[in-house]
């Protein structure tokens, strides 16, 4: 790669990996192998085998992983080649840390089937909290789709993607 980074934070933050197709649980294992704290944000669904219909586990984000570090050059080094990495999202050659209100709204989702409960009102766009319910705490933005259930988004913006969250009787905040 000969890539060297300037940046040394002391604090650890999340940073976003870009993995090869279908390497995100061995980026992943890897990366615990070698004591880095890392998330795979991953969601509940209904399997699409004929034979049977089961809840699985599947990527959030296909291809992306998170590693929290604090960037000293020898855990780049060391984060960078795991095997599967293809390479830390970053911007004119720096590593771009993610957000933290992001990254812990996709750790409240991470493992659940996307459903919750409504009581508040509020308008389309506008930015609210989930307060009760399995998805306490997610942060996101209200949409109403005609004839659909209510949603929220859940934006990162490092990765310039969007999760539509489905929710059924939920308790939301509006946030300023």
């Amino acid at each position: 790669m000969g890539e060297d980074f300037h940046i040394i934070t002391k604090e650890p933050r999340w940073y976003a990996l870009h993995t090869k197709s279908h390497f995100e649980q061995k980026v992943f294992e890897g990366l615990r192998g070698k004591a880095f704290e890392a998330f795979y944000p991953r969601m509940q669904v209904m399997s699409r085998r004929k034979d049977r219909r089961k809840k699985i586990l599947v990527p959030m984000l296909p291809g992306y992983v998170f590693v929290r570090t604090s960037m000293e050059p020898e855990q780049y080094h060391r984060i960078i080649r795991t095997v599967g990495v293809v390479k830390m999202i970053n911007f004119k050659g720096e590593p771009v840390p993610a957000d933290e209100e992001e990254i812990s709204s996709l750790m409240i989702l991470d493992g659940t089937d996307r459903t919750v409960q409504n009581r508040s009102y509020v308008k389309k766009g506008d930015r609210v909290m989930i307060m009760e319910g399995p998805l306490k705490g997610l942060i996101g933005f209200y949409m109403r789709h005609k004839g659909k259930s209510d949603r929220v988004v859940v934006t990162v913006d490092l990765l310039k993607r969007s999760l539509e969250v489905e929710i059924d009787d939920w308790a939301l905040e509006k946030l300023t």
